[in-house]
């Protein structure tokens, strides 16, 4: 599988990544040893988690796997591990912190699940208004300085915020942010009006998540919502429904259309369509099964013709809502 370089920095990842997000909920541990050794073998090297998935359980998980499969191959050498850290889950409920203490308190816990001394990409997973960001950019050079994390990066942050914390990470000759990892899709475009070009200008990379447009994008709901899908799922069905209106129907429709002419899945012209916009260092794909999960990597080998990405790019161009 092809690397890329994350933004100007010297951290390489594959093109395509693998996403964690139904691990410890939909996605068991023996599924989640197949989904690994798949991405492997493909070449893949980007392996995207966060203390947030299934309130620790993904990382457990991964941890697990990490040790069963990769212990004596070597492999763990040649992927990139990455976390988050900002966000979770206490008595069943969503809370935001990101001020150092809850960072590296989450920091630590998520080196003990994974049973590793350091992760590759550490990222912060949400801005928040309530700690200063001088805070937070401390706490990611402390990480850096302290062996924890090789690289940091961000997750969701707008243009302003991400122009903001890079200027001040540069002005105090702190370790770079080299990354912004944000939801971008035929669906999800609405990141290219500030984030992607604040990124590009920058010198940030760009991961993708949920270039599949939390899956609504392989045509699996045109017809209704399959009994095995994540979109029956008690945990993600409300992530799922956000996107079933009639833009999104129209966006759907067109990527069939085009996989049908290229004698391909709407799984590999939606992810090559992600993969390949400016900026993006890797679209970073989750699934439920290995078999799902392999049909996703098979993407590697599909490059969109120009006629056919411009027409997705008309049908899919910002201005309306998914729920239109």
């Amino acid at each position: 599988m092809e690397e890329r370089y994350v933004g100007r920095s010297g951290l390489r990842v594959s093109r395509l990544g693998l996403g964690t997000m139904t691990w410890g909920r939909d996605t068991d541990e023996h599924e989640a040893s197949d989904q690994l050794r798949a991405f492997v073998d493909a070449g893949g090297t980007l392996v995207d988690t966060a203390p947030s998935y299934a309130e620790g359980a993904a990382e457990q998980i991964l941890g697990q796997v990490l040790e069963g499969l990769l212990g004596q191959s070597g492999n763990r050498d040649r992927l990139v591990l990455a976390t988050k850290g900002g966000i979770g889950r206490r008595g069943g409920r969503g809370y935001v912190d990101t001020s150092r203490r809850g960072l590296l308190a989450q920091l630590d816990t998520s080196l003990q699940r994974l049973g590793v001394g350091h992760v590759d990409l550490w990222q912060v997973h949400v801005w928040s208004d309530d700690v200063p960001i001088e805070e937070v950019l401390g706490t990611l050079e402390h990480a850096v300085s302290t062996g924890r994390a090789r690289y940091v990066g961000v997750s969701n942050y707008s243009g302003w915020q991400l122009a903001r914390a890079v200027t001040l990470q540069e002005a105090a000759r702190r370790a770079p942010i080299v990354s912004n990892q944000v939801e971008y899709s035929l669906l999800a475009r609405a990141v290219e009006a500030e984030a992607v070009p604040a990124a590009r200008a920058l010198g940030v990379g760009v991961l993708c998540w949920s270039p599949l447009g939390r899956g609504v994008l392989t045509g699996k709901y045109r017809s209704g919502v399959p009994g095995d899908s994540r979109g029956a799922s008690a945990h993600f069905a409300p992530f799922v429904e956000a996107y079933f209106g009639r833009r999104s129907r129209s966006v759907v429709d067109a990527v069939v259309t085009a996989a049908d002419g290229l004698g391909v899945s709407p799984v590999e012209v939606a992810l090559s369509w992600a993969r390949d916009r400016p900026g993006v260092a890797s679209a970073v794909v989750g699934a439920r099964t290995a078999a799902q999960l392999r049909g996703s990597l098979s993407a590697e080998d599909v490059v969109l013709p120009d006629a056919i990405r411009e027409a997705l790019d008309d049908v899919s161009a910002p201005g309306g809502t998914a729920e239109d």
